[in-house]
């Protein structure tokens, strides 16, 4: 994965993560900022990507995979510091583990958060849930995110958005949907060759359920 990319664009960004995250102006509502991690894995010159699975109890996305992130708290200095704060929380990632390239754009989820994205290598070695809010920890070869054998997409009707296009990626035993998935789709169209296929695969009815 080349993370140039990442570090000379210019994301969209709709968090205020310079303000304290009592002062949200450019929220709306009863949003709040959050911050994840995508971080990337290089193992025996192959590139991998870690994701966290949240254990089934958690109220907002059980069972769904994810980034290691979390909601912004007052002791957070900003964004970045969110994340790596949740980072080392959840997977015990530290500080000088981690090499931040730069971030992808923030999004809105239907849980009311605006999320910051950042992007980058971390060290090489085995990880473990240290929260009791991950279940399993799934370091997932780039090889198989980018093999369009292992991607599908639908379209459906966003209570937000409007129509939106909903991404599937099937690797090693898990899938990866949702929030997370839009984060993974602009990830590899920056980093690797893979290009999103023009057309979904199907149109979902509109009443089915909905991921962050």
């Amino acid at each position: 994965m080349d993370l140039s990319r990442v570090r000379e664009r210019d994301p969209v960004g709709l968090a205020p993560s310079d303000s304290p995250p009592e002062r949200n102006e450019r929220l709306t509502g009863d949003e709040r900022e959050a911050a994840v991690l995508a971080p990337v894995v290089t193992s025996d010159g192959d590139d991998h990507v870690l994701f966290t699975k949240r254990a089934d109890h958690l109220t907002d996305h059980p069972g769904q995979m994810s980034f290691p992130g979390g909601g912004r708290e007052p002791v957070d200095d900003d964004l970045l510091a969110t994340a790596l704060r949740e980072a080392n929380e959840e997977v015990g990632l530290r500080a000088d583990e981690v090499d931040v390239a730069g971030r992808l754009d923030d999004i809105r989820t239907i849980t009311d958060y605006v999320v910051r994205p950042f992007v980058a290598r971390v060290a090489d070695r085995s990880y473990r849930p240290t929260d009791a809010e991950v279940a399993e920890i799934a370091v997932l070869p780039v090889v198989g995110l980018t093999d369009l054998g292992n991607y599908e997409s639908e379209r459906r009707d966003h209570p937000h958005y409007g129509e939106i296009r909903l991404h599937f990626f099937h690797v090693d035993g898990f899938t990866v949907w949702g929030a997370t998935a839009n984060m993974l789709v602009q990830l590899l169209e920056l980093t690797t060759d893979w290009e999103l296929p023009p057309e979904p695969d199907h149109t979902v009815d509109a009443d089915a359920d909905l991921p962050g």
